[in-house]
């Protein structure tokens, strides 16, 4: 009897004492208050009473941070949101190291995004976005490194500037907007210009190419309906009609 009742006993204890950590989860275990071992995934066994653990999750975790008013490096005060990812890389140090371990990061974001947002221009965030996130990124791993976590991604969600700096950066792209119109328009009166350089010297070398061209002209104007069209011809013409026209009276008499 007394040694059905230890069995039973044992038994109990060992049954307790199991434990089952998902794939993405790990098991920081500690004895009598000191760390032991990390455990996991799978099925594993703890000595209940003795000890007891702490369950980690290893999946990336998205955390938005919110929105910090900063000043650039040019004095352009604006608010910016993020986004940050990040996952536990070593359990051990996340849970020994540092408490709420989720918070702190989010505190560290915060400030680095202020800091590092004001060591760039305007122009600089606007533009390179990735640029300065990939740099904040590795501010803020550096931090977190000790606490086992890694920061794998910082994204801006948003950027918002003041209503006075908007109207002047649009003042400024529609300027440059004109400017390219301008320089467009001028280049093609350019070639426009070098084109009909060509022409004149290629028709200069034979006069007939002109009074081709003069006829051809002549005939698409008259093509158009309702229009009224006065050709000036040359006085070689004139005086060659002129001529004929003296001629024909004689022959008839």
């Amino acid at each position: 009897m007394e040694a059905l009742i230890v069995i039973v006993v044992i038994l109990a204890v060992a049954l307790a004492g199991l434990r089952i950590a998902n794939q993405y989860e790990r098991a920081v275990v500690f004895r009598l208050g000191r760390y032991q071992s990390t455990r996991g995934p799978g099925l594993y066994w703890i000595i209940p009473v003795i000890e007891w653990q702490q369950t980690v999750d290893l999946r990336t975790v998205t955390a938005a941070v919110e929105e910090q008013e900063t000043i650039t490096k040019d004095n352009v005060p604006i608010k910016v949101t993020a986004v940050v990812w990040y996952r536990i890389v070593d359990p051990r140090s996340a849970t020994i190291e540092v408490r709420r371990i989720d918070n702190a990061v989010i505190q560290v974001a915060q400030t680095t995004l202020r800091t590092g947002i004001g060591q760039h221009t305007l122009d600089d965030v606007l533009k390179e976005q990735e640029a300065v996130a990939h740099l904040i990124q590795q501010k803020i791993d550096v931090v977190t490194e000790p606490w086992g976590a890694k920061v794998e991604r910082v994204q801006m969600k948003n950027i918002e500037i003041p209503e006075s700096m908007q109207r002047a950066m649009a003042q400024e792209a529609e300027a440059l907007r004109e400017k390219r119109a301008r320089l467009i328009k001028a280049q093609a009166e350019l070639e426009a210009a070098e084109q009909l350089r060509a022409a004149s010297q290629i028709i200069m070398q034979n006069p007939a190419g002109l009074e081709l061209r003069r006829m051809q002209m002549i005939t698409e104007v008259g093509a158009e309906q309702n229009t009224m069209t006065i050709v000036m011809m040359p006085s070689e013409f004139v005086s060659a009609a002129a001529a004929i026209g003296a001629l024909v009276p004689k022959a008839g008499g």
